[in-house]
């Protein structure tokens, strides 16, 4: 790897809820994340799922990359964010939360989140014929730093057992997400065994050299509502997101 790769995280893609609603901020508006992907292709970036990163990551490729990922599996997703992914020619990974395919955000319900519609079956393979990935997000969004091991061993290892046997992708599923950004040895164990190549965290910063056991434990650059398209360069193209990052974690 030659230089920092950023790997974006958004969540709902589509026109943002009445100001003062729960979680607002995490649903970026379609004019807004054409506007971010027009810039960094412009910019020279090319937008990628994490299977196709993965070599980037890895240093057997190099080039002005970025990796894009949807956590949760929001049908906006498809709706919304599908078209002017395929209008830049980039890939992305959409994590899904196994058992609530084709139902809705029901762990957010109690924070008074909208439940809005989580992608079918259908949908999901949609997804990925026209080109995109689906990862996994465990089987019902649990927090696995709060979970035995046994728990995260049938949250993370089912939910690809699910997910292979809903959707057809090449390969099958291969790239992960931990719910909420939380993990412990355990967690990052149990996604080890499972065969998962990557793991991604909500950890702020951009991915720098790194061995093969930092790819179960990925930082990315968050993407909110409020996030300017220079907010994004400068995310994506100097240390501002690393140090947000490092102060978080203390070091």
């Amino acid at each position: 790897m030659t230089a920092p790769i950023p790997i974006l995280m958004y969540h709902q893609v589509d026109v943002p809820p009445p100001k003062g609603t729960p979680m607002r901020g995490l649903v970026v508006s379609p004019a807004a994340f054409a506007r971010q992907m027009a810039m960094l292709r412009a910019l020279g970036f090319t937008g990628l799922s994490m299977q196709h990163l993965l070599p980037y990551l890895t240093g057997q490729k190099t080039g002005r990359v970025f990796g894009i990922t949807f956590d949760d599996g929001y049908e906006n997703n498809l709706r919304c964010a599908l078209p002017v992914l395929q209008r830049f020619g980039f890939s992305s990974t959409c994590y899904v939360v196994a058992d609530r395919v084709g139902q809705r955000n029901d762990w957010d319900r109690e924070r008074g989140v909208p439940q809005v519609p989580l992608m079918t079956a259908a949908q999901l393979q949609a997804w990925v014929d026209a080109g995109q990935e689906i990862g996994a997000h465990t089987r019902t969004h649990q927090d696995l730093a709060k979970l035995q091991l046994a728990e995260q061993r049938r949250e993370i290892v089912g939910a690809r057992l699910v997910l292979d046997a809903l959707v057809r992708q090449p390969g099958g599923v291969r790239n992960f997400c931990y719910p909420y950004g939380g993990f412990d040895k355990g967690a990052v164990q149990c996604v080890r065994e499972a065969g998962y190549g990557t793991a991604t965290t909500t950890i702020r910063g951009r991915v720098h050299r790194l061995s093969d056991s930092d790819l179960l434990t990925l930082p990315r650059v968050l993407v909110s509502r409020t996030t300017s398209c220079a907010h994004l360069a400068l995310k994506c193209l100097t240390r501002y997101e690393d140090r947000r990052g490092a102060r978080v974690s203390g070091t």
